[in-house]
Order: structure tokens, then C-alpha cells, then sequence
């Protein structure tokens, strides 16, 4: 049974070096804890999800080429995170609006660096799917 995501909460990346932040777009109907609950819609890089500070990917093709020119020696760029589709439900058994409910298990890939991003605070801890 997972947690429901709200506006605020932490994301990882496995080749970011900070954590980022979603933000909620695709609805303002369900608020929980004051914030707007998250649907699989809120998948857009540098809309819904902020980027991670420096990427250390190579396949992201700006650190690729970067740790070229510095002859093989990893040289992380920052992060523009960009998905494509939507968060990956585990059980999108609770809808707002007619659309899934994002819950703390979820996934999305990132395409730029090939990451999966992960929720590692939901921003609340009182409602569950």
C-alpha cells in the first residue's frame, strides 16, 4: 500500500548530486496536508520535476561529451531531467479527477541520463492508496 505524493516532495535521481522537489500541476481539487495531491501526470522534467544538480550520466549526451574533451575523465554537467510519459503506477487503485493518484512507489525514467527516479518523501505521511 503506498503513500500519497503531494506538491513538496523529494525525488531522487541515481546520477543526480542533489536531491529536487515535484510540483504538482495536473490537478488542485484533492489537497492533502495543505498541499495538492500528485497524479502520474506530474511527469514533466523542469515543470513538474526539478533537476538534481549536476548529472554524472554518460548517457547523458552533455556529460558525455564534456568527459571527452576532458580526455575519459568524468565531468558531471547539471541535470535537465527529461521524462518521457508518465510515473509508472503500482496500483492506480485511487484516482482524483479521473486520473491515477502518484503514490511513493512509483517510477519514471529519465531520458536524458537514463536514470529511474524514485520518490524518497512523499511530503505527507497520513493518507495511504
Amino acid at each position: 500500500m503506498g503513500v500519497i505524493v503531494v506538491s513538496g516532495a523529494v525525488l531522487k535521481c541515481p546520477f543526480g548530486a542533489a536531491p529536487s522537489n515535484l510540483n504538482v500541476t495536473s490537478q488542485s481539487i484533492c489537497m492533502i496536508s495543505g498541499q495538492p495531491a500528485a497524479t502520474i501526470q506530474d511527469a514533466q522534467g523542469m515543470v513538474n520535476i526539478q533537476p538534481f544538480g549536476m548529472c554524472s550520466s554518460l548517457a547523458n549526451p552533455q556529460v558525455a561529451a564534456a568527459t571527452a574533451a576532458a580526455l575519459g575523465v568524468l565531468t558531471p554537467q547539471p541535470c535537465v531531467p527529461q521524462t518521457t510519459g508518465m510515473w509508472i503506477p503500482t496500483s492506480p487503485t485511487t484516482m482524483i479527477d479521473g486520473k491515477p493518484c502518484l503514490t511513493n512507489d512509483c517510477k519514471i525514467i529519465c531520458s536524458n541520463g537514463m536514470g529511474t527516479i524514485e520518490i524518497i518523501s512523499p511530503g505527507q505521511m497520513k493518507v495511504s492508496t
